[in-house]
């Protein structure tokens, strides 16, 4: 499979979540939506954003993750199978072929934890870029910072509901905009 460098797919995603100490016995943290923002090399620029839901198969959305994302249970009811959304990335954004980026390393090990524990192909290559960590040393900051605040620090907005996969990618996205301009110089 050949390598494609005209996009970055920047994903985030949002999972089944609990307060600390409250997740019910026998649930498994489930991921409940994929957001993918494509930034196009040439250019710099943010394609769109998309919200892939994802209907929650080992475990359900409760009251704080709810509060937290937005996300409700009737919502992501109405979403995909993992293995669904997973096609799409592949499918739609062809995901095996582009570099994707994630801020941190929580979303690229969570799915692919999840496609180890349900069977499902994995569906990116091995081109993974940690924004989090790019941005730190691009930056010279002594440690690793928030997506909210590495937005704050390249003079940009945060766009849309924190906590919601699409919104999260896009600006997170716009973080490795930043970061790519600084690497041109």
């Amino acid at each position: 499979m050949s390598k494609r460098l005209d996009h970055i797919l920047v994903v985030d995603i949002e999972a089944t979540c609990w307060e600390v100490g409250r997740q019910p016995a026998g649930e498994v943290t489930d991921i409940i939506e994929i957001g993918v923002c494509p930034v196009q090399v040439s250019t710099l620029t943010q394609l769109e954003k998309r919200s892939i839901l994802i209907r929650p198969e080992r475990s359900s959305v409760s009251e704080f993750c709810t509060r937290l994302t937005t996300l409700t249970p009737a919502q992501v009811e109405a979403g995909v199978t993992f293995a669904e959304a997973c096609q799409v990335l592949e499918k739609e954004y062809r995901s095996a072929e582009r570099v994707w980026a994630s801020f941190g390393d929580y979303d690229r090990k969570q799915i692919q934890r999840q496609c180890d524990e349900t069977g499902v192909r994995y569906p990116f290559g091995p081109r993974h870029l940690n924004v989090k960590t790019l941005f730190a040393l691009v930056r010279g900051l002594p440690h690793e910072v928030g997506t909210a605040q590495a937005v704050q620090m390249c003079g940009r907005t945060l766009e849309g509901t924190h906590h919601r996969g699409h919104d999260d990618a896009w600006n997170i996205a716009g973080v490795l905009i930043e970061v790519l301009k600084a690497a041109r110089g």
